[in-house]
């Protein structure tokens, strides 16, 4: 019953304002103090090589009148004054007034955080006195012991005892973080959990009290109190309180799965029925990917500075889900050409935003995910999961199983309202950049739709100079292969060709392997045709577009029997994997782009001197069709158009290709009275 009054009477101190304390990272930094100052290690999974990284500086707070470090200092007074004789229980009472205002993690938290500076400083004179002389000094001034062994079964059981204390407290900051507001108000599991919260705390706080008198006590102990039974007698009640809490932790433990559980399979039953329902934005579906208490789960990465999903609403969504490596950093800096530097970025970038939402290969993230993850947040300029682990572990389930999520990247397209309209936007979005804006199913179908071959599609935007090239509708000439000396030939061919008079471009694109030996032959690529404008990178966006073609086609269930770009596509694709010299020849928007293959891209070239005055007369897309099949220009066109008398001038000097039938075309004159 006097136990039942304490607990009510610790409630009544419990008056929260709103303040938000970064109790997870605060317990990582109080962690590695406590791991690194103990001599005598305790295993425990808190004391992670990952946690030894956290940095106090990027503990947040919101909504504190008053600097963390403040009531850290505040508290260890307090702890400091309460280590004398008196009631107890008065003295921690007074400690839970001291910090009335915070949440119960919170609480835990900072006074693990007070009993953390002592221990620390205790601990550190200790390791640094033999070797340190101003160690040394302030040892000896604080009458601390130098020999530690008579010690050892009280430190022992200090160290144990804090290792529970952090284990508990563990338990308490996960429950915390639960989204409550996603279980039922009187859910019975959650209401019977609430009571050994508020118990484990007052332990938390009792053990700490204890710990601290105790390390006090460490620079006050006389030589013969050391060698004294009062050693014995403080491990025992240290011991008392490490079982104490347990016992505790596992009633608490068990508990706090059972929630964990119950909120999860909620959580993943609303998201199956939620395609069921029907909403007027965003902002459902995304709580419930990003279900924290924390209310700025996201981060724009290029600032820092946090959000919460209500900075998305009424705005499309795209979720690229990937691993914490995202995959190549080629194929990020593909995604960050085509979105945030594309020339539609501008006046779209208000109505979409990206969100970065990383997966962990297994069931837990490894250091080196963290620290990946880490790495590209700060670099990419789109928003991101404001740190790993936010996701929950019902929405993983639910990408996985239900959008086929299979370690490799997607990015799924959410409409305003929270609907799936393309369940993986990434391959449209390479290929058209933000001009696949609103990134739907259908609005892929249709950028298809009606498109033809043609060297615009091909080359698209991946460097300015050959986008320069497209758009004033330059004879352009791309090639690949890994044979030095048939690459020397063929530019020495074309050198040729030009000094003809033939205007063609040339770019090397190497193959879709990409291997060394064509990262070489790039380098080099300025001494053998000083026009090759493409970097590496450039070459490696090519064929990451052109794979983005091939898989958008076939997703949209076309086949190359059917369609002509997939056909060609494929061939394209096919001749590099048989690492074949290959060469495609076009022009700007115009669908006469001509695949060349193996020997047939030579003779081509040398027998421009027989064919070659058909240039002039038929122009290169002519003289090349013309050499590809003999009956061209023997066949007769039976079509016709007219044509304005200012653009009939223009072409009084070259012959019409028919794009029916690919014939040239005869001209004729006519009159309008």
């Amino acid at each position: 019953m006097q136990y039942d009054i304490l607990i009510k009477k610790l409630l009544l101190t419990h008056d929260p304002d709103g303040r938000r304390l970064d109790s997870e990272r605060m317990i990582h930094a109080v962690g590695n103090i406590m791991f690194h100052a103990s001599t005598i290690a305790v295993a425990s999974n808190l004391y992670s090589a990952s946690f030894q990284k956290s940095d106090i500086t990027e503990i947040e707070t919101l909504g504190c009148c008053e600097p963390i470090g403040y009531i850290i200092t505040k508290i260890c007074k307090m702890l400091c004054t309460c280590s004398g004789e008196g009631d107890i229980n008065s003295k921690i009472i007074s400690l839970f007034d001291l910090i009335g205002k915070y949440s119960w993690d919170a609480k835990v938290v900072l006074v693990l955080a007070a009993l953390a500076t002592r221990y620390g400083e205790f601990w550190q004179l200790i390791q640094l006195y033999p070797s340190n002389t101003l160690a040394a000094l302030i040892s000896s001034l604080k009458l601390m012991p130098c020999n530690l062994r008579p010690l050892k079964l009280q430190i022992k059981a200090l160290s144990l005892l804090v290792k529970t204390m952090m284990d508990v407290a563990m338990c308490i900051i996960k429950f915390q973080s639960f989204p409550l507001q996603h279980v039922e108000f009187e859910n019975d599991i959650f209401l019977a959990t609430k009571s050994p919260i508020y118990e484990a705390a007052y332990w938390i706080a009792r053990s700490s009290l204890a710990c601290f008198s105790q390390v006090m006590d460490f620079t006050t102990k006389k030589h013969e109190q050391v060698y004294s039974d009062s050693t014995i007698i403080a491990a025992w009640e240290l011991s008392s309180l490490a079982y104490k809490l347990s016992d505790i932790y596992s009633n608490l433990r068990g508990k706090v799965e059972m929630c964990h559980e119950e909120i999860e399979r909620n959580l993943y039953d609303r998201l199956l029925n939620f395609v069921r329902e029907e909403h007027i934005d965003n902002q459902k579906i995304l709580t419930l990917f990003f279900p924290s208490k924390n209310y700025l789960p996201l981060k724009d990465c290029s600032t820092q500075v946090k959000l919460g999903v209500s900075d998305l609403k009424n705005k499309i969504v795209l979720l690229l889900i990937s691993k914490p490596h995202v995959h190549t950093m080629e194929e990020i800096f593909l995604l960050v050409k085509q979105t945030h530097d594309h020339p539609l970025n501008e006046s779209l970038r208000e109505r979409y935003k990206i969100v970065w939402s990383p997966l962990p290969s297994s069931d837990t993230w490894t250091e080196a995910e963290e620290s990946s993850f880490n790495f590209l947040s700060d670099l990419l300029p789109w928003h991101a999961v404001g740190r790993p682990k936010v996701l929950s572990s019902a929405a993983e389930k639910y990408i996985r199983e239900q959008w086929n999520y299979k370690d490799e990247p997607i990015m799924v397209a959410l409409d305003s309202n929270g609907k799936v309209m393309n369940y993986n936007a990434l391959d449209m979005i390479k290929i058209w950049g933000a001009g696949a804006y609103p990134f739907s199913a259908s609005k892929e179908a249709e950028l298809w739709q009606d498109q033809n071959l043609t060297m615009q599609l091909l080359a698209g935007d991946i460097n300015p100079l050959l986008a320069y090239w497209v758009e004033q509708g330059k004879n352009i000439c791309l090639y690949g292969g890994e044979n030095l000396v048939w690459i020397q030939q063929f530019n020495d061919k074309i050198t040729e060709l030009k000094r003809a008079g033939v205007q063609l471009e040339t770019i090397y694109v190497g193959n879709n392997h990409l291997g060394k030996h064509v990262k070489n032959i790039i380098a080099t690529s300025g001494e053998i045709s000083l026009n090759d404008p493409l970097s590496f990178t450039n070459v490696q966006f090519f064929w990451f577009r052109l794979e983005s073609m091939r898989r958008s086609k076939l997703r949209l269930g076309r086949t190359p029997s059917c369609d002509h770009v997939l056909f060609e596509l494929l061939a394209l694709l096919d001749m590099n994997n048989r690492k074949e010299n290959w060469a495609v020849i076009g022009s700007g928007s115009s669908n006469n782009v001509f695949r060349l293959q193996g020997k047939q891209v030579m003779e081509f070239l040398r027998n421009c001197s027989v064919w070659g005055e058909n240039i002039a007369k038929l122009g290169l897309s002519g003289a090349l069709r013309n050499f590809l099949d003999p009956t061209f220009l023997a066949g007769s066109c039976g079509h016709s158009y007219m044509v304005p008398s200012t653009e009939n001038e223009r072409q009084s000097q070259e012959t019409v290709i028919c794009q029916v039938c690919k014939h040239p075309m005869k001209k004729f004159v006519v009159y309008q009275p």
